[in-house]
């Protein structure tokens, strides 16, 4: 068991040096990345096309990345934006990790990129322990999903610069207590922003991107408590009151 920790914890310490490496060689090229870690099914793709649709309509010149085990569904999804995409297949890992992310971007990413966005697997307990390098890490989840997800998973939701919530238009048919999820969230993450949205009536898109563009023009975004005095991830659960699950 303990040669198991110390083999993880060695993996882990190894991405974030590279994580480092990255998130500084993409500032001095005055690109901005964003992390967006969801379950799957919570609305992140229908939500990320929109912000790229709007961000390429607005002449801002963004990018996106995303990672799946098979398929290149999402990535031919947001193609549609009119940004340049890239698929990125984990080969049956749960996350992206660092050196997989580089390797993609390295002879890709457009010059004058001024936001990363990395669609990450969708899942809440791997991706949450890997630093890809961002600037702005985003935790999404939807209505459907039930108003105690944030405590069900610390790490994904207390590290987050920022939450949205995905869905809101099936708020009222889904019996989501609201009140009930921004006490959870406050208590994960004390002062986090959360943005509402709706993929279907357009709600939060404007507001996503803005909070996105502030980060660029280097507006300083909220600094979780789990995630200390230092840049890097935690690497292990975070609230001794709630354990993750699969």
């Amino acid at each position: 068991m303990c040669r198991t920790v110390d083999v993880r914890q060695a993996v882990l310490a190894k991405n974030d040096r590279l994580a480092e490496t990255l998130r500084t060689d993409l500032a001095r090229q005055g690109v901005t990345a964003v992390n967006l870690l969801s379950s799957p099914g919570s609305g992140k793709t229908a939500l990320l096309e929109l912000v790229l649709r709007q961000a390429t309509e607005r002449g801002v010149p963004v990018a996106a990345v995303t990672a799946d085990l098979a398929t290149e569904n999402d990535a031919r999804r947001l193609a549609r934006s009119g940004a340049p995409v890239k698929q990125v297949l984990t080969g049956g890992l749960c996350h992206l990790e660092t050196d997989q992310l580089r390797g993609h971007l390295d002879g890709w990413l457009p010059d004058g990129t001024r936001a990363l966005f990395v669609e990450n697997v969708g899942n809440l307990v791997c991706p949450a322990s890997y630093d890809l390098g961002e600037a702005l890490r985003v935790v999404l989840m939807s209505v459907t999903e039930g108003e105690d997800k944030p405590v069900k998973y610390p790490t994904a939701f207390g590290l987050a610069n920022l939450v949205v919530l995905t869905k809101t238009d099936l708020a009222e048919a889904a019996g989501f207590d609201e009140d009930a999820f921004a006490a959870h969230v406050e208590r994960i993450n004390p002062g986090v922003e959360v943005v509402r949205s709706s993929a279907r009536t357009g709600q939060g898109i404007k507001v996503l991107l803005d909070r996105v563009l502030a980060v660029c023009d280097g507006a300083r975004p909220h600094q979780p408590l789990l995630a200390g005095d230092h840049h890097s991830h935690a690497h292990a659960g975070a609230d001794p009151t709630a354990a993750e699950t699969s």
